[in-house]
């Protein structure tokens, strides 16, 4: 699949639900934000049938966010669903890493293979402020598991916040 500029295209990111564990500063104001109805996300068989058409358009990678796409219900399940899909060679997923070390196991089997974790402090105190509440030990858990798990590569996102991390 080729874009106007001659590009191709063979990279699916899909945000598979708005809601997250976190409340990172950067990314949700204090007072919180109006979060769509199940009815507004698109269900999982949805997106099953989206990736599908598109690979025989000549998409081979996926990758899933959110929000956090761990505490979407059924996300392992999906998952594997995914992997079925004759033609997809990649699943990828973004995380926030916080429940990634009760699921690393279970993901990696599903066929998702490479993570990106999001940390924006290796500070503890720092990460509690900037995430308004998480706990930067979880998701140093979260790493070893997907380490264990067999992820690779495991890449690291940052948000940089000048004076502050």
């Amino acid at each position: 699949m080729l874009d106007h500029y001659d590009r191709d295209i063979n990279y699916l990111r899909v945000s598979i639900t708005d809601r997250c564990n976190l409340r990172c500063t950067y990314c949700r104001p204090k007072e919180g934000i109006s979060l769509k109805g199940h009815a507004d996300i698109l269900r999982y068989e949805e997106i099953l049938r989206v990736v599908s058409q598109t690979v025989k358009m000549g998409l081979i990678k996926v990758r899933l966010t959110g929000g956090e796409p761990l505490v979407r219900r059924g996300f392992v399940e999906f998952a594997g669903n995914l992997k079925k899909i004759k033609g997809l060679q990649d699943i990828s997923l973004t995380t926030n890493g916080i429940l990634l070390a009760q699921y690393a196991e279970d993901i990696f089997r599903a066929g998702i293979t490479r993570i990106n974790i999001s940390l924006d402090s290796l500070d503890k105190e720092k990460y509690f402020q900037i995430t308004r509440g998480g706990n930067l030990d979880d998701v140093f858990n979260g790493i070893a598991a997907a380490e264990k798990a067999g992820f690779a590569p495991i890449k690291i996102n940052t948000v940089l916040m000048k004076g502050f991390n």
